[in-house]
């Protein structure tokens, strides 16, 4: 009786490292973005892709929030995909890994630059917007890595069974994300065109990839804990 619940207890704990371990693959995000770093310089020639429409639009420090939003937003994302569906997760990832490799392609052959407006103002809306400045120098624009990972997800939760209300979320906060680089002039129109055509190009190739086995879902792999403690 003893060794069989302890075998069962084994499996159980088997079983979850299973289901989780795919999530280590989103370490692939932080390991990519070592060349980000190394590409974010003016050194060559770099290029200025700023229209007259670009000039018209304002410097609003209110969108430095979901702009920094990004960084829980994507990885939040990522978690939510692979509970709901792993096919979705893993095309998905691929997509992002795909992207940034030809994001940092394009960054080492063309380099471009959005100017930024001088900051007067000593609020905390500001401070953070000096922060970015501070830690991100004004290159690797075209495209904008910021909307082509927010326009992945976005994309992905389409094909997930999220409920109503989460998918206007989802689309709220993608979107808010997208246009904050417009507003804290971080990037220029054509960035975000750019990252929209590059994603929906990434996401029509990845689609061509076949899996041989549908992976279960967390909920699947939860009900088969459930079936062996019986």
């Amino acid at each position: 009786m003893g060794a069989d619940k302890t075998g069962a207890d084994n499996n159980i704990k088997s079983s979850k490292l299973d289901t989780y371990f795919p999530l280590l693959w989103l370490l692939a995000i932080p390991f990519l973005n070592i060349f980000y770093g190394l590409l974010n310089n003016g050194s060559g020639n770099v290029g200025n892709l700023m229209t007259d429409l670009d000039h018209l639009i304002p410097f609003i420090p209110v969108f430095i929030i979901p702009y920094l939003f990004w960084y829980p937003f994507i990885f939040g994302m990522f978690i939510l995909l692979f509970l709901k569906d792993r096919i979705v997760y893993y095309r998905s990832l691929i997509a992002l890994c795909a992207g940034l490799i030809s994001c940092y392609l394009i960054y080492a052959a063309y380099q471009t630059t959005v100017p930024r407006p001088p900051i007067i103002d000593d609020g905390w809306l500001t401070g953070l917007v000096k922060l970015v400045y501070a830690t991100d120098k004004p290159f690797n624009c075209f495209p904008s890595i910021h909307v082509l990972t927010s326009y992945i997800v976005l994309k992905a939760s389409y094909r997930c069974s999220f409920e109503r209300k989460a998918r206007t979320a989802i689309f709220i906060a993608a979107w808010s994300i997208i246009i904050s680089t417009l507003f804290v002039k971080q990037h220029a129109l054509l960035d975000i065109a750019g990252a929209v055509l590059l994603t929906e190009a990434l996401v029509f190739i990845v689609k061509l990839i076949r899996f041989r086995n549908r992976k279960p879902s967390v909920e699947a792999h939860a009900h088969k804990a459930a079936q062996i403690t019986k």
